[in-house]
């Protein structure tokens, strides 16, 4: 075999390893408050995953098209919840996954999970109070009472709003995802310099 050729794997490998590391700080699980412990227990080992993984090209352009495909890729909620924790509003995504936690809770539940959510998050100096009007959380307060499956639904449709109107703008825009897509082209140019010097191999080698 050509000596050339034989080194080019490991400068490939060498090239895909530096690009993981750069963008590793980017796909960084986020700590959950303690309140939400038990519901994501479960997910633990899917969440870990997700997070660990390197997200496609494809998946990022999905990104970018509607907030809608942050929310509903794991991997995604991973990423944009660090970027709220940088802008000190983490707790608006933490409220949307214990509201979607809480619609899965049994019946027998609830009332103490529909408890826990409401004084974590909307209830006035709640230790990670989200941002809502007062009728909004007067409604809720009045839900919880009845601890039905859809007592937080105004609440957690004003806080996702929120973040598509707001948070998410300046997340397409930030360094994080600048850096994200950049890095992602590099790799891809890797690649392909990498796929093209082997096949100028094989032809050498075949000549």
């Amino acid at each position: 075999m050509c000596k050339g050729l034989a080194t080019l794997p490991a400068t490939c490998l060498k090239s895909a390893k530096d690009i993981k590391h750069k963008i590793s700080f980017l796909l960084q699980k986020p700590e959950p408050h303690a309140a939400d412990q038990k519901q994501i227990k479960g997910k633990t080992a899917n969440a870990a995953a997700a997070a660990k993984r390197v997200p496609t090209a494809a998946e990022v352009q999905k990104w970018k098209e509607s907030f809608s495909h942050v929310m509903s890729n794991e991997t995604g909620r991973s990423i944009f919840t660090n970027f709220l924790k940088s802008e000190f509003s983490k707790e608006n995504i933490d409220f949307w996954v214990a509201c979607e936690n809480y619609k899965k809770s049994p019946p027998s539940k609830c009332a103490t999970r529909a408890k826990q959510v409401y004084q974590q998050y909307v209830e006035a100096d709640a230790p990670n109070e989200v941002n809502l009007d007062a009728a909004t959380r007067e409604e809720t307060r009045q839900n919880v009472e009845k601890a039905c499956p859809c007592c937080f639904g105004e609440a957690q449709k004003m806080i996702y709003t929120l973040m598509e109107k707001d948070s998410y703008r300046r997340f397409l825009n930030s360094k994080l995802i600048k850096d994200l897509c950049q890095e992602q082209k590099t790799a891809a140019e890797e690649k392909k310099n990498c796929d093209c010097a082997e096949n100028r191999q094989a032809v050498t080698d075949g000549a």
